[in-house]
């Protein structure tokens, strides 16, 4: 069972590493959405992993509560 949460883990290139700023947002790896966000920092770390020699290549996880229900603070 779960409490509702969703975490998107997706990846790509940067324009600079210490950013979010992604260069092609049409080349984007969509690692997948998780209902936890164990499950989701697991995948964000394999996904890490594999691009560890590319310094430009960055994954983040996103809680999607917030996308969802804006309104709700």
């Amino acid at each position: 069972m779960t409490d509702g949460q969703l975490f998107l883990v997706f990846g790509g290139k940067v324009s600079d590493p210490r950013t979010t700023d992604f260069v092609n947002t049409d080349y984007l790896h969509t690692v997948g959405i998780f209902p936890s966000y164990e499950e989701a920092r697991n995948a964000w770390k394999g996904a890490s992993q594999v691009a560890v020699d590319d310094a430009m290549t960055k994954y983040v996880v996103v809680c999607l509560d917030k996308l969802l229900s804006p309104e709700e603070e």
